[in-house]
Parts: C-alpha cells; structure tokens; sequence
C-alpha cells in the first residue's frame, strides 16, 4: 500500500477550512455541561502530552495552552502532513458565581477534563415568602405571630 503524496481536492478543502475558521487547524475541540454543582469542561488535545499542557486561572479568565511537536525528523521524506502542531491556545471566560480555587484538572487518553464548582453564593436558594422582619413591615401591618397590629405613631 503506498500514501498518494498530494490529492489537490483534499489540499483545497483543508486550505478552505482554515482560511474559513479562522485559527488555522490549531484549535481545541470542547465540550461543556453543567452536572448539579460544578460544570465539566472536556478538550480534546490528541497527541499531547501531559507535561505540555498548562492550565492557569488569573481572576475570572481560565487559559489552556498545549504543545504538539511534530514526529517528523532530520532527512525525513514527508509524504503527508495534514496534523496540525505547534502551541494551541484557548480561554474561557468564568462568571463569578464559580469557585476557581477548587478547579480541579485531570489529563488522560488526550482529553482534559477540567470540574469547576459552583461557589455557594451562586447556588440557587429557597427563599421564604411571607417573612418580614418588624423594621420592614409597612404601618397598620399585623404581627404574624400575635396577630396584634404593629401600628406605629406618625411622626410630625
């Protein structure tokens, strides 16, 4: 079997794509859900290794930056190159309802998968109707709990 050394077909469709994307083959493939508390983040970095990906949290910005080197060496014929490689980069924006202290990142099979949890001021909350505390209940109101009412002087 022998590798067809240039398809001008496929070389105008893989110029195509990069020109149309924008980032010229060096994106990361993502995948993003929110599961109950945290949301899970999954990239897709294949061929890279583990000591080549970094990952940094300045404020509410997450970076990712990954490194792919070619296998190609000195006095080797290249037939085909269609892998892209080089440094690849992404950022993602966090709300701040997330706890970036407790961002945990895990790198395995290619994929980095980054669990990022809800802070608890970002929790939804059950908010009890009907409860007034005595400063906020309007003149004539009456107490809940006596039934009496809390009528106050008018002040002159």
């Amino acid at each position: 079997m022998t590798l067809m050394r240039f398809d001008p077909f496929r070389e105008l469709e893989r110029l195509a794509e990069r020109a149309l994307s924008g980032y010229g083959g060096r994106t990361m493939a993502m995948e993003a859900v929110r599961r109950g508390d945290e949301f899970l983040v999954q990239l897709d970095l294949p061929g890279v290794r583990e000591q080549d990906v970094d990952v940094t949290v300045e404020r509410n910005v997450l970076s990712i930056r990954a490194r792919r080197d070619p296998v190609r060496q000195e006095g080797d014929e290249v037939v085909v190159d269609e892998r892209p490689y080089g440094e690849f980069s992404r950022q993602l924006y966090l709300g701040g309802d997330l706890d970036t202290n407790r961002l945990d990142a895990q790198f395995s099979d290619g994929v980095l998968t980054l669990r990022i949890p809800i802070s608890e001021s970002g929790k939804p909350r059950r908010v009890r109707i009907g409860a007034r505390t005595e400063e906020s209940s309007p003149a004539g109101a009456q107490d809940s709990d006596t039934g009496q009412s809390s009528q106050r002087p008018a002040n002159v």
